[in-house]
Protein backbone atom coordinates (compact mmCIF):
# COMPACT_ATOMS: atom_id res chain seq x y z
CA UNK A 1 0.00 0.00 0.00
CA UNK A 2 2.94 2.31 0.50
CA UNK A 3 3.79 2.07 -3.19
CA UNK A 4 0.36 3.01 -4.17
CA UNK A 5 -0.04 6.57 -1.54
CA UNK A 6 3.54 7.74 -2.55
CA UNK A 7 2.94 7.28 -6.17
CA UNK A 8 -0.41 9.10 -5.70
CA UNK A 9 1.44 12.46 -5.46
CA UNK A 10 -1.16 13.77 -7.13
CA UNK A 11 -2.08 16.83 -9.95
CA UNK A 12 -1.51 20.27 -8.37
CA UNK A 13 2.24 21.02 -8.32
CA UNK A 14 2.16 21.45 -12.04
CA UNK A 15 -0.08 24.99 -11.52
CA UNK A 16 2.80 27.56 -11.75
CA UNK A 17 3.70 25.73 -15.24
CA UNK A 18 0.66 25.24 -16.32
CA UNK A 19 -0.43 29.26 -15.77
CA UNK A 20 -3.99 30.03 -16.73
CA UNK A 21 -7.26 28.38 -16.65
CA UNK A 22 -9.27 26.38 -19.30
CA UNK A 23 -6.13 25.06 -20.98
CA UNK A 24 -7.40 21.90 -22.29
CA UNK A 25 -10.27 23.56 -24.01
CA UNK A 26 -8.04 26.30 -25.56
CA UNK A 27 -5.08 24.59 -26.46
CA UNK A 28 -6.88 20.86 -27.63
CA UNK A 29 -6.09 22.20 -31.21
CA UNK A 30 -2.46 21.72 -30.41
CA UNK A 31 -2.52 17.99 -29.54
CA UNK A 32 -3.09 15.04 -31.87
CA UNK A 33 -5.65 12.90 -30.66
CA UNK A 34 -3.85 9.42 -30.15
CA UNK A 35 -5.17 6.98 -32.86
CA UNK A 36 -6.07 4.02 -30.27
CA UNK A 37 -7.62 3.10 -26.89
CA UNK A 38 -5.51 0.99 -24.56
CA UNK A 39 -7.22 -0.23 -21.90
CA UNK A 40 -6.31 -0.96 -18.31
CA UNK A 41 -9.62 -2.82 -17.40
CA UNK A 42 -12.12 -3.66 -19.91
CA UNK A 43 -14.65 -6.47 -19.57
CA UNK A 44 -13.26 -9.62 -20.84
CA UNK A 45 -9.67 -8.61 -20.80
CA UNK A 46 -6.62 -10.13 -18.87
CA UNK A 47 -5.05 -9.25 -16.93
CA UNK A 48 -7.76 -6.94 -15.51
CA UNK A 49 -6.93 -5.31 -12.37
CA UNK A 50 -10.43 -4.12 -11.97
CA UNK A 51 -11.25 -7.80 -11.06
CA UNK A 52 -8.93 -8.16 -8.37
CA UNK A 53 -9.39 -10.18 -5.17
CA UNK A 54 -12.05 -8.76 -3.18
CA UNK A 55 -11.58 -10.69 -0.01
CA UNK A 56 -11.30 -8.59 3.16
CA UNK A 57 -10.90 -8.97 6.90
CA UNK A 58 -12.80 -6.88 9.04
CA UNK A 59 -10.93 -6.02 12.62
CA UNK A 60 -12.81 -4.32 15.44
CA UNK A 61 -11.96 -2.37 17.93
CA UNK A 62 -11.40 -4.86 19.97
CA UNK A 63 -9.05 -6.62 17.73
CA UNK A 64 -11.27 -9.44 16.77
CA UNK A 65 -11.55 -10.15 12.79
CA UNK A 66 -14.25 -11.43 10.43
CA UNK A 67 -13.56 -12.54 7.07
CA UNK A 68 -15.70 -10.80 4.61
CA UNK A 69 -15.91 -12.38 0.97
CA UNK A 70 -17.27 -10.07 -1.72
CA UNK A 71 -16.96 -10.73 -5.87
CA UNK A 72 -17.45 -9.42 -9.30
CA UNK A 73 -20.76 -8.90 -10.47
CA UNK A 74 -21.47 -11.60 -13.32
CA UNK A 75 -23.97 -9.58 -15.28
CA UNK A 76 -23.96 -5.96 -13.98
CA UNK A 77 -26.75 -3.83 -15.55
CA UNK A 78 -24.69 -1.01 -15.72
CA UNK A 79 -20.93 0.41 -16.68
CA UNK A 80 -18.41 2.40 -14.48
CA UNK A 81 -15.94 4.76 -16.52
CA UNK A 82 -12.80 5.25 -14.37
CA UNK A 83 -10.16 8.13 -15.05
CA UNK A 84 -7.05 7.09 -12.69
CA UNK A 85 -5.55 10.12 -11.03
CA UNK A 86 -1.62 11.52 -11.52
CA UNK A 87 0.67 8.23 -10.83
CA UNK A 88 2.90 7.68 -13.74
CA UNK A 89 6.68 7.64 -13.15
CA UNK A 90 7.71 8.63 -16.50
CA UNK A 91 10.50 11.14 -17.38
CA UNK A 92 8.38 12.87 -19.96
CA UNK A 93 5.20 15.51 -19.62
CA UNK A 94 2.95 12.94 -20.80
CA UNK A 95 2.85 9.50 -19.82
CA UNK A 96 2.39 6.69 -22.80
CA UNK A 97 -0.01 3.95 -23.16
CA UNK A 98 1.76 1.03 -21.69
CA UNK A 99 0.08 -0.91 -18.84
CA UNK A 100 2.66 -0.41 -16.12
CA UNK A 101 2.29 -1.35 -12.52
CA UNK A 102 1.25 2.37 -11.01
CA UNK A 103 -1.95 2.54 -13.34
CA UNK A 104 -2.22 -1.70 -12.68
CA UNK A 105 -1.69 -0.68 -8.75
CA UNK A 106 -4.09 2.90 -8.49
CA UNK A 107 -6.73 0.45 -10.75
CA UNK A 108 -6.85 -2.24 -7.60
CA UNK A 109 -6.95 0.52 -4.93
CA UNK A 110 -9.58 2.65 -6.48
CA UNK A 111 -11.76 0.89 -9.11
CA UNK A 112 -11.64 -2.81 -8.36
CA UNK A 113 -14.56 -2.55 -5.76
CA UNK A 114 -17.02 -0.90 -7.96
CA UNK A 115 -16.83 -4.31 -9.72
CA UNK A 116 -19.36 -5.78 -7.19
CA UNK A 117 -21.94 -3.43 -8.98
CA UNK A 118 -20.57 -2.29 -12.49
CA UNK A 119 -18.57 -3.77 -15.33
CA UNK A 120 -15.64 -0.96 -15.29
CA UNK A 121 -13.61 0.43 -18.11
CA UNK A 122 -10.42 2.70 -17.67
CA UNK A 123 -8.74 3.71 -20.51
CA UNK A 124 -5.24 4.28 -20.58
CA UNK A 125 -4.25 8.11 -21.00
CA UNK A 126 -1.38 10.36 -21.97
CA UNK A 127 -1.52 12.01 -18.60
CA UNK A 128 0.66 14.39 -16.72
CA UNK A 129 3.33 12.55 -15.13
CA UNK A 130 4.75 12.82 -11.54
CA UNK A 131 7.73 14.34 -12.88
CA UNK A 132 5.71 17.07 -14.69
CA UNK A 133 3.57 17.93 -11.76
CA UNK A 134 6.80 18.32 -9.59
CA UNK A 135 8.74 20.61 -11.89
CA UNK A 136 11.34 18.58 -12.88
CA UNK A 137 10.28 18.76 -16.52
CA UNK A 138 8.43 21.62 -18.35
CA UNK A 139 4.96 21.56 -18.89
CA UNK A 140 2.86 23.15 -21.70
CA UNK A 141 -0.28 24.04 -22.44
CA UNK A 142 -0.35 21.58 -25.75
CA UNK A 143 0.87 18.70 -23.34
CA UNK A 144 -2.12 19.43 -20.59
CA UNK A 145 -4.34 19.35 -23.71
CA UNK A 146 -2.98 15.86 -24.93
CA UNK A 147 -3.89 14.39 -21.41
CA UNK A 148 -7.99 15.74 -22.16
CA UNK A 149 -7.86 14.36 -25.34
CA UNK A 150 -6.43 11.41 -24.72
CA UNK A 151 -8.94 10.44 -21.90
CA UNK A 152 -12.28 11.77 -24.09
CA UNK A 153 -10.32 9.61 -27.08
CA UNK A 154 -10.99 6.62 -24.26
CA UNK A 155 -14.62 7.92 -23.54
CA UNK A 156 -15.51 8.01 -27.48
CA UNK A 157 -14.13 4.49 -27.86
CA UNK A 158 -16.03 3.22 -24.88
CA UNK A 159 -19.43 4.64 -26.68
CA UNK A 160 -19.00 3.45 -29.57
CA UNK A 161 -17.60 0.12 -29.10
CA UNK A 162 -18.83 -1.15 -25.85
CA UNK A 163 -21.71 0.90 -23.99
CA UNK A 164 -24.88 0.40 -26.25
CA UNK A 165 -26.73 2.42 -24.54
CA UNK A 166 -26.11 1.24 -20.83
CA UNK A 167 -26.28 3.52 -17.84
CA UNK A 168 -22.79 5.04 -16.43
CA UNK A 169 -21.54 6.21 -13.38
CA UNK A 170 -18.15 8.27 -14.48
CA UNK A 171 -15.03 7.71 -11.31
CA UNK A 172 -12.43 10.20 -11.45
CA UNK A 173 -9.87 11.26 -8.87
CA UNK A 174 -7.65 14.47 -8.57
CA UNK A 175 -6.29 14.77 -12.36
CA UNK A 176 -8.58 12.03 -12.97
CA UNK A 177 -11.08 13.99 -11.60
CA UNK A 178 -10.00 17.46 -13.27
CA UNK A 179 -10.63 15.47 -16.77
CA UNK A 180 -13.92 14.27 -15.61
CA UNK A 181 -15.37 18.15 -14.90
CA UNK A 182 -13.93 19.43 -18.50
CA UNK A 183 -15.43 16.28 -20.17
CA UNK A 184 -18.92 16.00 -18.12
CA UNK A 185 -19.39 19.69 -19.09
CA UNK A 186 -18.29 19.59 -22.70
CA UNK A 187 -20.09 16.48 -23.66
CA UNK A 188 -22.69 15.43 -21.43
CA UNK A 189 -24.08 17.95 -19.16
CA UNK A 190 -25.49 19.69 -22.86
CA UNK A 191 -26.09 16.32 -24.38
CA UNK A 192 -29.99 14.86 -23.60
CA UNK A 193 -29.10 11.94 -25.08
CA UNK A 194 -25.74 10.81 -22.70
CA UNK A 195 -27.42 12.76 -19.66
CA UNK A 196 -30.14 9.94 -19.80
CA UNK A 197 -27.62 7.32 -19.49
CA UNK A 198 -25.53 9.20 -16.71
CA UNK A 199 -26.44 7.23 -13.23
CA UNK A 200 -24.12 9.49 -11.27
CA UNK A 201 -21.06 10.95 -11.43
CA UNK A 202 -18.42 10.64 -8.51
CA UNK A 203 -15.40 12.90 -8.85
CA UNK A 204 -12.87 13.29 -6.00
CA UNK A 205 -10.69 15.76 -4.79
CA UNK A 206 -11.34 17.85 -7.94
CA UNK A 207 -13.53 20.79 -6.66
CA UNK A 208 -16.48 20.76 -8.61
CA UNK A 209 -18.60 24.13 -7.94
CA UNK A 210 -21.97 24.97 -7.68
CA UNK A 211 -23.63 28.21 -6.33
CA UNK A 212 -23.56 28.50 -3.20
CA UNK A 213 -26.14 26.93 -1.00
CA UNK A 214 -27.57 25.59 -4.63
CA UNK A 215 -27.21 22.14 -5.95
CA UNK A 216 -26.41 22.80 -9.87
CA UNK A 217 -25.55 25.48 -12.00
CA UNK A 218 -21.58 26.13 -11.26
CA UNK A 219 -19.73 23.67 -13.16
CA UNK A 220 -22.89 21.97 -14.39
CA UNK A 221 -25.94 23.53 -15.43
CA UNK A 222 -27.84 20.51 -15.56
CA UNK A 223 -25.89 17.68 -13.03
CA UNK A 224 -27.24 18.26 -9.61
CA UNK A 225 -25.21 17.46 -6.42
CA UNK A 226 -26.87 13.86 -5.10
CA UNK A 227 -28.92 13.96 -2.15
CA UNK A 228 -30.07 10.69 -1.85
CA UNK A 229 -29.16 6.77 -2.91
CA UNK A 230 -32.21 6.50 -5.24
CA UNK A 231 -31.28 9.43 -7.28
CA UNK A 232 -29.70 9.30 -10.41
CA UNK A 233 -27.78 12.04 -13.19
CA UNK A 234 -26.00 13.80 -9.94
CA UNK A 235 -22.80 14.28 -8.96
CA UNK A 236 -20.72 13.50 -5.88
CA UNK A 237 -17.95 15.16 -5.13
CA UNK A 238 -15.73 16.05 -2.12
CA UNK A 239 -11.96 16.47 -0.70
CA UNK A 240 -11.21 15.22 2.58
CA UNK A 241 -9.36 16.47 5.46
CA UNK A 242 -8.68 15.96 9.32
CA UNK A 243 -8.61 19.39 10.51
CA UNK A 244 -10.28 22.91 8.54
CA UNK A 245 -8.23 23.08 5.18
CA UNK A 246 -6.14 26.76 5.39
CA UNK A 247 -6.43 29.35 3.13
CA UNK A 248 -3.82 27.68 0.78
CA UNK A 249 -5.09 24.63 0.21
CA UNK A 250 -5.13 22.93 -2.61
CA UNK A 251 -8.71 22.03 -2.35
CA UNK A 252 -12.01 22.85 -0.98
CA UNK A 253 -11.65 26.54 -2.17
CA UNK A 254 -12.72 27.87 -5.28
CA UNK A 255 -10.50 28.16 -8.28
CA UNK A 256 -7.30 26.80 -6.16
CA UNK A 257 -5.15 24.46 -6.83
CA UNK A 258 -6.33 21.00 -8.93
CA UNK A 259 -9.40 24.03 -10.22
CA UNK A 260 -6.88 25.43 -13.01
CA UNK A 261 -6.79 22.03 -14.34
CA UNK A 262 -10.58 21.52 -15.42
CA UNK A 263 -10.47 25.43 -16.17
CA UNK A 264 -12.09 26.83 -13.05
CA UNK A 265 -11.55 30.60 -11.88
CA UNK A 266 -12.30 32.36 -8.91
CA UNK A 267 -16.13 33.41 -8.49
CA UNK A 268 -16.94 34.87 -4.75
CA UNK A 269 -20.68 33.15 -6.39
CA UNK A 270 -19.77 29.36 -6.24
CA UNK A 271 -18.69 27.50 -3.21
CA UNK A 272 -16.82 23.99 -3.98
CA UNK A 273 -19.65 20.88 -3.63
CA UNK A 274 -18.80 18.69 -0.70
CA UNK A 275 -21.60 15.66 -0.74
CA UNK A 276 -21.29 13.73 2.44
CA UNK A 277 -21.05 9.53 0.81
CA UNK A 278 -22.09 8.70 4.46
CA UNK A 279 -25.43 10.53 4.42
CA UNK A 280 -26.12 12.16 1.25
CA UNK A 281 -28.73 13.86 2.77
CA UNK A 282 -26.08 15.83 5.04
CA UNK A 283 -25.20 15.45 9.06
CA UNK A 284 -22.40 13.40 10.61
CA UNK A 285 -22.87 9.55 9.85
CA UNK A 286 -20.40 6.41 9.72
CA UNK A 287 -17.39 6.18 6.86
CA UNK A 288 -16.86 2.49 5.76
CA UNK A 289 -13.62 2.90 4.70
CA UNK A 290 -12.29 0.30 3.17
CA UNK A 291 -7.66 -0.11 2.25
CA UNK A 292 -5.56 -2.79 0.78
CA UNK A 293 -3.70 -4.50 3.48
CA UNK A 294 -0.11 -4.09 2.49
CA UNK A 295 1.79 -3.58 6.05
CA UNK A 296 -1.03 -5.12 8.41
CA UNK A 297 -1.54 -8.96 9.98
CA UNK A 298 -4.75 -9.61 8.15
CA UNK A 299 -4.16 -12.17 5.33
CA UNK A 300 -6.40 -11.06 2.65
CA UNK A 301 -5.87 -8.60 -0.07
CA UNK A 302 -8.37 -6.02 1.83
CA UNK A 303 -8.52 -4.51 5.56
CA UNK A 304 -12.18 -2.58 6.94
CA UNK A 305 -12.32 -0.89 10.32
CA UNK A 306 -16.11 -0.63 11.21
CA UNK A 307 -17.08 1.86 13.54
CA UNK A 308 -13.68 3.99 13.01
CA UNK A 309 -14.61 7.03 10.88
CA UNK A 310 -17.12 9.53 10.86
CA UNK A 311 -17.72 12.18 8.34
CA UNK A 312 -20.27 15.50 7.49
CA UNK A 313 -19.66 17.91 5.31
CA UNK A 314 -18.31 21.60 6.72
CA UNK A 315 -18.55 24.80 5.29
CA UNK A 316 -16.18 27.30 7.03
CA UNK A 317 -14.03 30.50 6.12
CA UNK A 318 -14.39 30.23 1.94
CA UNK A 319 -13.90 26.18 2.13
CA UNK A 320 -16.19 23.05 1.46
CA UNK A 321 -14.69 20.09 2.65
CA UNK A 322 -15.44 16.59 3.98
CA UNK A 323 -14.44 16.72 8.04
CA UNK A 324 -13.27 12.98 8.43
CA UNK A 325 -12.83 11.98 12.73
CA UNK A 326 -11.52 8.90 13.74
CA UNK A 327 -13.35 7.25 17.45
CA UNK A 328 -11.67 8.46 20.10
CA UNK A 329 -8.97 6.38 21.81
CA UNK A 330 -9.70 3.77 19.30
CA UNK A 331 -6.46 1.56 19.09
CA UNK A 332 -6.74 0.35 15.31
CA UNK A 333 -4.32 2.14 12.91
CA UNK A 334 -5.63 5.19 11.35
CA UNK A 335 -5.00 7.90 8.14
CA UNK A 336 -2.87 11.03 8.57
CA UNK A 337 -2.01 13.79 6.45
CA UNK A 338 0.71 12.88 4.78
CA UNK A 339 1.29 15.38 2.54
CA UNK A 340 0.55 18.34 5.00
CA UNK A 341 -2.31 20.50 5.86
CA UNK A 342 -3.03 21.86 2.35
CA UNK A 343 -3.52 18.40 1.14
CA UNK A 344 -5.57 16.88 3.82
CA UNK A 345 -6.03 12.99 3.43
CA UNK A 346 -6.18 13.87 -0.53
CA UNK A 347 -4.32 9.98 -1.08
CA UNK A 348 -7.17 8.84 0.99
CA UNK A 349 -10.26 10.61 -0.63
CA UNK A 350 -11.67 7.23 -2.67
CA UNK A 351 -10.88 4.89 -0.17
CA UNK A 352 -11.78 6.54 3.29
CA UNK A 353 -15.12 6.11 1.92
CA UNK A 354 -15.13 3.05 -0.11
CA UNK A 355 -17.47 0.97 1.17
CA UNK A 356 -20.52 3.76 1.14
CA UNK A 357 -19.16 4.75 -2.66
CA UNK A 358 -20.32 0.92 -3.72
CA UNK A 359 -23.09 1.26 -1.93
CA UNK A 360 -24.52 4.22 -2.79
CA UNK A 361 -23.81 3.09 -6.65
CA UNK A 362 -25.67 0.13 -6.19
CA UNK A 363 -28.89 1.71 -5.63
CA UNK A 364 -28.17 4.56 -7.59
CA UNK A 365 -28.02 1.57 -10.35
CA UNK A 366 -31.25 -0.18 -9.19
CA UNK A 367 -33.18 3.05 -9.09
CA UNK A 368 -31.77 3.55 -13.18
CA UNK A 369 -33.09 0.47 -14.60
CA UNK A 370 -36.19 0.99 -12.62
CA UNK A 371 -36.72 4.44 -14.31
CA UNK A 372 -35.62 2.86 -17.23
CA UNK A 373 -38.18 0.18 -16.83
Amino acid sequence: MRLERAAMVLVLLAMAALGSPALATRAAAAAAPPSRTVWLCRPGQRPDPCLSSLATTAVGANGTSTLMRAVPAKDPPIDCFYVYPTVSPEPGANADLRVQPAESGVAIVQASRFSQVCRVYAPMYRQLTLAAISGKVHVSAADAALAYDSALSGFETYLRRYNHGRGIVFIGHSQGAAILIELLMRKVDDDPTLRKRLVSAIILGGNVTVPKAKRVGGDFKHIPACISKSETQCVIAYSSFLQAPPSTSLFGIVGQGVSALSGQGKNARDQVLCTNPANLAGGSAPLSAYFLSGGTAVSTPWVTYPGLYRGRCVTRNGATWLQVTPRAGDPRPKVAQVLGPNWGLHLDDVNIALGNLVSIVAAQSRAYVAHRH
